[in-house]
């Protein structure tokens, strides 16, 4: 089959789950363990995955889930795993909201070199207004002007990435040129949010720029997606919702000038895999047992700006919320009101939900192959994002599920290339200035 399926790993420590921290399975500072991170990255390597996944965030209460409290920040984990790793792509969460393009540029751009071109950044906007009051500012900006802040600041990244043509760094050392003027460009950019000269400090790195993840299903979220990302990272409960979601951002990127090969589309899952169907129920259901409601209703609230349920009957209908969390998570704070409303959930079902999702990837290792093979083959993904629970599951799935989709011929043996761009098969973006002499 010329289209293979891609797979990465989201690792999150103790975050995999709001009660994982409490499984025997589970090291208590797996967050800020730089050992489990390392087995993890190294396990999905040993899969053949493109990509390890680092997710952030930038606001915690006293209700926030135990990985939240207490994690490594993206870029500096991801520098060491580097080291340790050699082919698996590494891509980390930061915002558009609370940081500088020049910065980010440079930090990304560091990654990049240090890894040999595995690099990748997932663009947020940050979701929880408190992240306000940890930098300095009043308010949070709203849902759709945080996506008109990530659409410039993007392009001010990938034009300071172009800073330098690829063979501006001459290294003449018996004529004492180190470099060649003619081939390094100032940005000079000034725009409605940002004014930034440049050049980087950085040169372009083997895969010519990072690849751009971008996570968000809301409207605004699907067209940055499609202007500006390599890659998605979304969620779906059904085929039928990957599927429309799916064609929907690949139709938007043609139309923005691209091709529908220059977008990667990755739903996250969580599989569960057992030898039978019984037993993969049972780990599902042993997870649900690590969390109560109260942590439950905690965990939900985070996505409606931490909010309390906690003053509601529990098992009166979910209430209605208006627009509460309208400028947060939008698209799955719209998908939990959508479903509770039309399922006629109480909160205690809402709750529950959210804490433990019951995932249509559950079953033998067969029964999920299947299932990913359907969606790959039906068009509702290019590929997977897994995320799970317990460290073990991880292996589950490279042990048990991936040698049925290798022997499917869907998924590759070996890596086809030795950076992150070259697994997924994204093209090398052109310097813009690579038959310019001007500065």
């Amino acid at each position: 089959m010329s289209r293979k399926l891609k797979l990465g790993v989201l690792i999150h420590g103790v975050g995999g789950h709001v009660g994982a921290w409490r499984h025997p399975e589970v090291p208590v500072d797996a967050s800020v363990n730089f050992d489990f991170y390392k087995t993890q990255a190294q396990l999905a390597e040993r899969g053949k995955f493109d990509l390890a996944f680092i997710a952030d965030g930038l606001y915690i209460t006293e209700q926030s889930i135990p990985h939240f409290l207490n994690r490594f920040e993206p870029v500096t984990i991801l520098s060491a795993l580097a080291a340790a790793t050699s082919k698996i792509g590494l891509v980390g969460t930061l915002s558009t909201s609370y940081s500088e393009p020049f910065t980010v540029a440079r930090q990304f751009g560091s990654l990049d070199h240090i890894s040999g071109g595995r690099a990748g950044w997932n663009v947020v906007t940050s979701p929880l207004e408190g992240s306000a009051r940890n930098y300095g500012r009043d308010k949070h900006p709203s849902h759709d002007e945080r996506y008109a802040i990530a659409e410039e600041y993007l392009q001010v990244v990938r034009g300071l990435w172009d800073s330098w043509e690829d063979d501006a760094f001459v290294g003449d050392k018996a004529g004492g040129v180190f470099f060649d003027p003619r081939k390094m460009h100032r940005l000079s950019h000034k725009g409605r949010h940002f004014s930034v000269e440049g050049p980087l400090n950085i040169a372009r790195s083997r895969q010519g720029h990072p690849v751009v993840f971008q996570a968000g299903s809301s409207e605004s979220g699907k067209r940055l997606a499609a202007i500006s990302a390599d890659a998605v990272f979304t969620g779906h409960d059904s085929l039928h919702e990957a599927q429309q979601f799916y064609r929907e951002v690949k139709e938007r990127t043609v139309a923005a000038g691209r091709t529908a090969d220059d977008i990667v589309i990755l739903p996250g899952i969580s599989p569960i895999v057992g030898r039978t169907a019984q037993e993969a129920e049972d780990k599902y259901e042993a997870l649900a047992q690590l969390v109560g409601i109260e942590q439950a209703l905690a965990y939900l609230g985070r996505f409606f700006e931490h909010h309390d349920f906690g003053q509601y009957p529990l098992d009166a209908p979910f209430p209605e919320l208006g627009e509460l969390g309208s400028n947060s998570f939008r698209s799955g704070t719209d998908k939990i009101k959508k479903t509770a409303r039309e399922e006629r959930l109480t909160l205690r079902q809402v709750a529950l939900r959210a804490a433990t999702p019951r995932s249509p990837f559950t079953g033998t290792p067969e029964a999920v192959a299947d299932l990913l093979t359907q969606w790959h083959a039906e068009r509702g993904a290019d590929g997977f994002i897994v995320h799970t629970a317990l460290p073990g599951q991880l292996g589950d799935f490279v042990d048990q599920v991936v040698p049925i989709l290798q022997e499917r011929g869907l998924y590759r043996s070996e890596y086809e290339a030795d950076t992150l761009r070259g697994n997924l098969g994204l093209p090398v973006p052109v310097n813009r200035y690579a038959a310019s002499t001007v500065g």
